[in-house]
């Protein structure tokens, strides 16, 4: 019937006028899940006296294969940072802004077509943009900022074990390539949060039913949204009074970076700089369980980078 493939961009904007803007199916509308024999973890550390945020970042994206493995010239780009609250990026309660931007000028370098920053934010978006440096970002890259709103969100068919029909910010959805970019800090319900709960803020609806069974409506969430990719930031991670933190006493400065495919393995090394057993976190112990990853010492594919 098509003379190409078709993107998974483009299925889903077929799909939407199909359906005329009702439910739509998750089976339908996310990639295939990186396989076990696929799945790679890089380990970014900064070290040396003056290193650059840029630097450590293309670093850690060259162990994986580097950003024209995953970005193709023509590519849209949707990059899903934390930038929940409104937040100065020192207290490291939302991603770093330099990591940011670095992933966003790699991917225009790769030749995506367009790059777009998309967060369902908690805070204010106008002030959460502009307090958190993604503002600024967006200005000095030439990113699309995707504001959320209502007329953004379109109820589609989660398929979770717990999750059914939610309403889902289609921005984040309609895009060749998905980008995760956390920043690493505790959680007083889900204990951490990481990767995998970055998806909470790519949906609407109301944030306390969520909340309620937190570890299956991550696993949910991750399965629906599968990223082809998960960096997390542990440039700064907030080590207590989380997610919104406020006191830099809270803020411990690591210059790490987790590259992944695998967004089990990205959080479950991303627990261990907490010094946390990744089984004792529900959303890791029920990813692994549900066939969404491997535990991090089990990926064959691991590299260190140090700058």
């Amino acid at each position: 019937m098509f003379e190409r493939p078709i993107s998974r961009r483009d299925s889903i904007r077929r799909m939407l006028q199909l359906a005329g803007g009702v439910v739509l199916g998750a089976a339908a509308v996310r990639p295939a899940a990186a396989a076990a024999d696929g799945s790679f973890l890089v380990d970014g550390v900064g070290r040396s006296q003056g290193f650059s945020i840029q630097e450590l970042v293309k670093k850690t994206f060259d162990a994986g294969g580097g950003i024209e493995k995953f970005v193709k010239r023509g590519d849209v780009v949707v990059i899903k940072p934390n930038v929940s609250w409104a937040r100065e990026p020192h207290l490291a309660a939302t991603t770093n802004p330099e990591v940011l931007q670095a992933v966003v000028e790699l991917c225009q370098a790769a030749g995506a077509k367009k790059v777009r920053i998309a967060d369902h934010t908690i805070h204010g978006a106008a002030r959460c943009f502009a307090v958190t440096g993604v503002g600024a970002v967006a200005k000095n890259t030439g990113a699309d900022l995707v504001h959320p709103r209502s007329s953004l969100m379109r109820d589609m068919q989660l398929r979770g074990e717990r999750l059914n029909v939610w309403p889902v910010f289609t921005p984040i959805i309609e895009a060749d390539k998905l980008i995760n970019l956390p920043v690493a800090k505790v959680h007083g319900l889900s204990g951490l949060t990481l990767g995998m709960k970055n998806w909470i803020g790519a949906v609407g609806g109301r944030r306390n039913a969520l909340h309620q069974d937190i570890h299956q409506t991550i696993v949910d969430l991750t399965r629906f949204f599968t990223p082809h990719l998960t960096l997390i930031d542990a440039t700064r991670i907030l080590t207590r009074h989380g997610p919104s933190g406020g006191d830099p006493a809270d803020v411990a400065v690591l210059n790490r970076l987790i590259l992944s495919n695998d967004p089990v393995a990205a959080d479950a090394r991303a627990a261990r700089l907490f010094d946390m057993d990744p089984d004792s976190l529900g959303f890791i112990r029920l990813g692994r369980q549900q066939g969404l990853g491997l535990d991090d010492t089990r990926i064959a594919d691991r590299h260190q980078v140090v700058v």
